[in-house]
């Protein structure tokens, strides 16, 4: 089971303070563009949009999503070069489909996406983890597992990666695609957070160095417009992308053609560029200040990461104390987090914790933390 979900059972109640899920804060919706939308597209096409679709995609937005990738990650996209999917997940879990038969191997980040070990799970694939700094996966230890293993993918979330934060720089991305290509691995490069940036410069995909079809480009609507709506783009060699659709197939058939319409018209309106200003104006003060009471009443040996962007903040306790014991105590006092054993292939990380800063107001992420600190100094 996916811990985020079970945890979110728990949020049912209004007095929980969440630093747990992956929501984008409440008032950083577009719902007035979106209702707007919604109802112009039903008024325009309501017997097409309520038909069955082409797997391929609601085909305006096949034309906008790839102007949106090139744009977003400097990827020579044209329009039958990518598909959409049901939010950026289902694209890793298409990739997976496609690629992967019991037993076969996947190299991961130490630590990385719990719903990707989820779908690796499924297809009963050997996962392994490479380590990080704070510029990405470690690369003499990324060499070694690829001769070691021969895996065929190597899974990688290199903006503001979930859980911790971290950005891998541009030398990283070079190499991981030079390795890539010495040992014969597929790349699946997954970027829902990379236009959250708050501070900084951005940095190329590695899908931009991509001259072979080495790597897949998934991204996604979610964090940018809506979640809700369920909307992402996979980009991939043909041959690949072929194998993805045929998944998809029989899977939902199609992504949803009223979302998909939605979202077209959200990018043909051009609102994503002040959307995008307002969320993250707003993200990035929450991040502050969440950073600011970590820096208050967190005990002084307990480490964070410090991210440009993204949704999430890694913390780092000493050796010995589990943060399952720590979510039992502060949800006891109406605060949850998910703790970092989740994000682990090994099952190890038992000392880590994930905080999202994104869907709390200011008061309620100053409670919550000095909550937090207060019920770790008890361990």
């Amino acid at each position: 089971g996916n811990a985020i979900r079970d945890i979110f059972k728990l949020l049912a109640r209004p007095e929980v303070i969440s630093f747990a899920g992956g929501m984008p804060a409440a008032d950083a919706l577009p719902a007035e563009q979106i209702r707007e939308i919604t109802s112009q597209v039903l008024k325009d096409d309501p017997v097409g949009i309520l038909q069955y679709g082409a797997t391929e995609a609601y085909a305006p937005l096949r034309e906008s999503a790839a102007e949106f990738v090139r744009n977003a990650a400097s990827v020579n996209c044209s329009p039958e070069d990518l598909f959409i999917i049901s939010g950026g997940q289902q694209g890793l879990d298409l990739a997976c489909k496609a690629f992967l038969n019991k037993g076969d191997r996947v190299l991961v980040e130490r630590p990385t996406y719990l719903a990707a070990l989820q779908i690796m799970a499924t297809y009963e694939a050997e996962v392994h983890s490479v380590n990080m700094d704070e510029e990405g996966m470690l690369l003499d230890e990324l060499e070694d597992k690829l001769k070691l293993y021969s895996p065929k993918l190597i899974y990688t979330i290199p903006n503001f990666q979930n859980p911790t934060g971290r950005t891998a720089s541009l030398e990283r991305r070079r190499k991981y695609l030079e390795l890539a290509e010495k040992y014969n691995a597929v790349i699946v490069e997954d970027d829902p957070y990379g236009l959250l940036r708050y501070e900084g410069q951005s940095v190329p995909s590695i899908k931009s160095m991509d001259e072979d079809g080495r790597v897949i480009y998934i991204t996604s609507f979610s964090k940018v417009i809506s979640p809700g709506l369920r909307v992402g783009a996979a980009v991939a060699a043909p041959q690949v992308l072929r194998k993805m659709i045929i998944g998809k197939q029989a899977t939902d058939v199609h992504t949803n053609s009223l979302s998909q319409a939605v979202i077209d018209a959200f990018l043909r309106m051009g609102y994503l560029s002040e959307q995008l200003k307002k969320s993250n104006r707003i993200h990035g003060e929450r991040k502050n200040k969440m950073q600011e009471m970590l820096d208050k009443y967190f005990p002084s040996n307990v480490k964070y990461t410090r991210p440009s962007g993204g949704l999430f903040i890694w913390a780092e306790l000493r050796d010995g104390i589990n943060t399952l014991d720590v979510l039992k105590k502060a949800t006891e006092r109406d605060v949850a987090f998910i703790p970092g054993t989740h994000f682990f292939a090994e099952g190890d990380g038992l000392n880590t914790m994930r905080l999202n800063f994104s869907n709390s107001s200011f008061e309620r992420i100053e409670k919550g933390v000095r909550i937090l600190g207060e019920t770790i100094a008890e361990f």
